[in-house]
């Protein structure tokens, strides 16, 4: 047994106590010891989801981190099955050097491919790739009620769709089969400008994003007036040449979490006025490593502790594109006058292409994330701003990253709730999901 787990935002603050499973052929015998003891559970992966969706209502979870082999790989056609604790920083580090990538990740390599389905997530490439659930041919579930089955899009199609971003909730995902992209290299070409307000943004993605395979842009959350929306757009594509390497730079460590959070009001806008200068005015091309290009915030252990004792939340919204650019423009405004907000503020498009995930949170539009440490009245105040104006806009949140979506907001952004409910294994549901759907 391993206690004291946490989600990433280490809010809501319920310790899980942990199960590990190291085989597959373990699963089956927990799953039905934990059901008949506390009659339900669910799985956890690396600990990454930041919200309460990785927590149990019982807080009894069945760790498969340990679940971290490859089963099969293909490097001539890109063609991988690895078991669901497998982390993505672990597939690159052995598809990098056979020429292949991930055709989708998010801004973290230490998710696992199980998380990364139940998540559905996505990255800078949405409007090119969709999101990993596209990429992901088949994988392995197994219920409590109905034992193991594998599921493709002809092979159980409807626990496919209700899994892919289904939050763990219609089974435990044993194994994914994925395709890769090719790569000549494992260096970015870059191409980065800062711009003065959104409707610059809005230009720069409109010009950019059709001719590069990723594309993304930090905002600065405080600024104001003519200023709000204010950014750094960064572009970027696979080099064509060089070496397929495994950079390994030492990381810094964050080794415990401060009882008053260092990121205040002031540290932040301190913080983004200098970062915003210091930034090319002029387009500026670069050839990069793939790790502070993906995955900026990796290169620091543990930094979720940054925010504090009382963790963080982190917002994120989606909003369609007939709203983006004036939704956009009201939700950061309400945020610079809360004064609140993070160093990492993102804002990018996503495209149009379907995911099979009936849950799946990307929509044809504009998507904004940011965190905030936790406080009395976050959720009340700000929030509850926040959620209306993305509600009248015909947005809605990200699943995977809430901790404060009301259950109406949730059941009127994702009407197919009933789909996945439908088909939820019975030992299996998470605090958001008691949240949400009572």
């Amino acid at each position: 047994m391993t206690s004291d787990l946490y989600s990433w935002g280490r809010y809501p603050k319920h310790a899980q106590t942990a199960t590990p499973c190291s085989w597959r052929s373990e699963l089956q015998g927990v799953l039905t010891s934990l059901r008949d003891t506390y009659e339900e559970t669910l799985p956890y992966g690396n600990g990454r989801s930041y919200g309460d969706s990785c927590l149990a209502t019982s807080d009894q979870v069945i760790q498969t981190r340990l679940m971290d082999r490859f089963i099969k790989a293909d490097w001539q056609t890109g063609r991988i099955i690895v078991e669901a604790g497998v982390t993505l920083a672990q597939i690159l580090d052995i598809a990098i050097p056979n020429g292949w990538f991930l055709p989708v990740t998010p801004g973290t390599q230490f998710v696992t491919v199980g998380g990364a389905i139940a998540n559905d997530v996505h990255g800078k490439n949405h409007h090119r790739r969709g999101t990993f659930g596209n990429h992901v041919t088949r994988f392995g579930l197994l219920r409590s009620d109905k034992g193991a089955l594998v599921c493709s899009s002809y092979e159980n199609p409807k626990l496919y769709s209700a899994t892919i971003g289904g939050l763990g909730l219609t089974g435990i995902i044993t194994w994914g089969e994925i395709n890769l992209i090719s790569i000549n290299s494992s260096a970015i070409d870059s191409t980065k400008v800062r711009f003065s307000n959104l409707k610059e943004f809005f230009l720069l993605s409109e010009e950019l994003d059709h001719q590069h395979e990723y594309s993304v842009a930090w905002i600065d959350c405080l600024a104001k007036g003519s200023d709000v929306g204010r950014g750094v757009f960064i572009a970027g594509d696979h080099a064509p040449y060089g070496e397929l390497t495994l950079t390994k730079k030492s990381k810094l460590n964050v080794p415990f979490a401060p009882f008053i959070s260092p990121i205040t009001p002031h540290t932040l806008k301190c913080f983004n006025n200098m970062y915003w200068h210091a930034q090319p005015a002029e387009r500026t091309r670069k050839n990069v490593h793939y790790e502070p290009f993906f995955y900026p915030l990796d290169g620091i252990l543990n930094w979720n502790r940054i925010y504090g004792s009382k963790g963080f939340q982190q917002f994120q919204c989606v909003i369609p594109d007939t709203h983006a650019e004036a939704t956009v423009h009201e939700l950061l405004s309400a945020i610079a006058k809360a004064g609140q907000g993070s160093f990492l503020a993102v804002l990018k498009r996503c495209g149009e292409m379907p995911s099979p995930g009936l849950l799946s949170f990307p929509m044809p539009g504009t998507s904004l994330a940011l965190d905030f440490s936790q406080h009395a009245g976050l959720e009340s105040g700000l929030f509850r701003r926040l959620d209306i104006i993305v509600a009248e806009s015909g947005g809605r949140l990200y699943p995977a990253k809430d901790a404060h979506m009301s259950g109406e907001h949730f059941r009127s952004f994702y009407p197919a709730w009933e789909k996945v409910e439908a088909l939820r294994d019975p030992a299996l549901k998470s605090r958001f999901w008691k949240r949400v759907t009572s």
